[in-house]
């Protein structure tokens, strides 16, 4: 089975602009480390909980949208696991020569990124809830998704499949559970799930 990165031949755009602007950038190495290990994904998680917090003052709906927001994108890292092991890219330093790898070696597989997937899954995750998050949440997941391009980890191909499949699992995901989402809502789940007096806001 040909690599996803054979497929897109020898050149690889994203990831000799990006990653080589690294070999020119060192004064940003710090930064970009810490952002595209775990500064990151810590900041998209707090979009969700900010995201919580907003969906429980609007009413049951946006809460069940928030609850789901950060349940599918668990969800969606989750999917992205076998996906990755039947692909079985390997990372593009371990195949294109050059690459400045700025972070750990990784022992896992690279198409799609991790890292990708749950920027995808946050962004449209909170589209249903509150756009001005959303609007946050794709910066900082385009941000993240350009930064593990950089420090090395990815292709870039790695990370815009990542981005797809995350909004993808989490948009097609909630069609299949909003209804369950608002009946448990409407049941004992509404009590903990909304503000007193919010109950019956939509969202």
């Amino acid at each position: 089975m040909p690599r996803v990165s054979d497929v897109f031949g020898r050149s690889h755009p994203l990831l000799s602009l990006i990653n080589g602007w690294a070999r020119h950038s060192g004064w940003l190495h710090g930064p970009a480390i810490v952002y595209a290990v775990w500064a990151g994904p810590m900041v998209l998680g707090l979009l969700l909980v900010a995201g919580w917090l907003v969906a429980r003052r609007a009413g049951v709906a946006s809460a069940a949208a928030a609850f789901w927001a950060a349940a599918g994108s668990v969800v969606a890292v989750g999917v992205n696991q076998p996906l990755a092991h039947l692909v079985g890219e390997p990372r593009p330093y371990l195949r294109v020569r050059g690459v400045d790898l700025l972070v750990p070696r990784a022992h896992d597989f690279a198409f799609p990124s991790d890292h990708a997937v749950l920027a995808g899954a946050v962004f449209a995750g909170l589209w249903f809830v509150d756009r001005r998050l959303a609007a946050v949440a794709a910066v900082a997941g385009l941000l993240l998704a350009a930064d593990r391009v950089y420090v090395g980890a990815h292709y870039g191909h790695d990370v815009v499949a990542g981005l797809l499949v995350g909004a993808i699992v989490v948009g097609v995901g909630r069609l299949a559970v909003q209804e369950l989402l608002r009946r448990a809502a409407g049941g004992g789940w509404g009590d903990w799930m909304v503000r007193p007096g919010a109950r019956g806001g939509g969202g």
